[in-house]
């Protein structure tokens, strides 16, 4: 077309509003805020932009206006189902936004996420969105001094950096306890994998409910650093039985391990719920098509990603929310793994939200 070209050979923004038959002030306001543009020409530059191939200069653009349209997402897992969950929550929200998502794996390492926060505060991002309340003091100190709005998500605290957004790991393992209760089970064992502050406070939850019953043992805990599989919950589950062979239910810290656990209930014919009951923790989608269907407690993982960014869009804009911290609860779905009555699908109870409930522990106990 026979378009000048600077002498990197890159495409100038003029260029784009040449093309484009408007001002390079319109283009410019296109990149920054294409909703400030009308339709017709909002179409116009972005067509133009996309025949040059012209790309516009983040950098430049967050030295002149103190922040970039980028939003830094911080999880632990990229390929843990949960986590995927809230990641197409979050991405839906984002969809034909002015932002994008600038996504990193912290692994679970506090250390690790410490140093993205680092890299990524230095970048100039829109917003964050990072993964639970456990971060290091440095992490913590940078968080707090950072210029831009912040959502905790999976999980609520105390003292939130900023926003955030979850539920209590705590209180929804008491609730799968006391539904255990319900059903008459008294010797429950717990799994748990890699132990990650997450599951620890599943774990705390479990003890305190038991011990409020009288009933805890600390052989009836089975818990290891190993990231957790499907295969590893048999291998668990295998553990716990030669340390309490009159174990009567089990609760699994998560879905992998409760499938685990069911396939080596079938390997050894013991019958389910009638000799061992099984609860999981998430509520993945296979509980429900497993045979016998698994209990598992429900969180609401995608509202959570869609909410967060929804929360941090709106924040940006400077529209704070009114409640900061949002529970978003959880609930207990009875399946056959650990009901008599063999009924699938049903809430066996529910916690946290607006609501914030606990279900009674046996009669006797607070």
């Amino acid at each position: 077309m026979g378009r000048k070209r600077t002498k990197s050979g890159k495409i100038r923004l003029a260029e784009v509003a040449e093309l484009a038959g408007v001002s390079p002030i319109t283009a410019s306001r296109f990149f920054r805020n294409p909703e400030a543009l009308s339709v017709a020409k909002r179409t116009r530059v972005e067509s133009a932009a996309n025949e040059l191939g012209y790309v516009p200069n983040l950098a430049a653009r967050a030295l002149a206006s103190q922040r970039t349209e980028v939003i830094g997402v911080l999880i632990p897992s990229l390929t843990n189902n949960v986590f995927s969950d809230v990641l197409r929550g979050i991405y839906d929200a984002y969809e034909g936004s002015r932002y994008s998502i600038q996504l990193s794996n912290t692994r679970y390492s506090i250390l690790q996420e410490e140093r993205l926060l680092r890299l990524f505060l230095a970048q100039k991002p829109a917003g964050l969105i990072v993964t639970g309340i456990d971060q290091t003091t440095e992490s913590r100190a940078m968080l707090e001094a950072a210029d831009c709005p912040i959502v905790q998500i999976m999980e609520i605290g105390p003292n939130p950096v900023d926003m955030m957004i979850g539920f209590s790991h705590y209180d929804a393992a008491r609730a799968a306890i006391a539904h255990l209760f319900a059903q008459g089970h008294r010797k429950i064992g717990f799994i748990g994998a890699r132990m990650d502050p997450r599951v620890q406070r599943r774990l705390d939850g479990y003890v305190s409910a038991m011990k409020e019953a009288d009933l805890f043992e600390q052989r009836l805990v089975v818990t290891t650093a190993t990231p957790t599989s499907v295969t590893l919950g048999g291998t668990l589950f295998t553990d716990l039985l030669g340390r309490e062979p009159g174990i009567d239910a089990v609760f699994c810290a998560n879905d992998d391990l409760a499938l685990g656990v069911l396939f080596e209930c079938r390997r050894r014919e013991i019958a389910i719920p009638e000799q061992i009951a099984i609860v999981g923790f998430n509520d993945l989608e296979f509980m429900a098509s497993a045979v016998p269907t698994l209990t598992s407690v429900r969180t609401n993982r995608y509202e959570m990603g869609k909410t967060a960014a929804t929360m941090l869009i709106e924040a940006i804009d400077g529209r704070r929310p009114e409640q900061p911290v949002l529970d978003l609860g959880f609930k207990v779905i009875e399946r056959q793994s650990s009901s008599s009555r063999h009924q699938d699908s049903r809430p066996a109870a529910s916690g946290g939200g607006a609501q914030n409930k606990m279900v009674a522990l046996p009669s006797g106990h607070d």
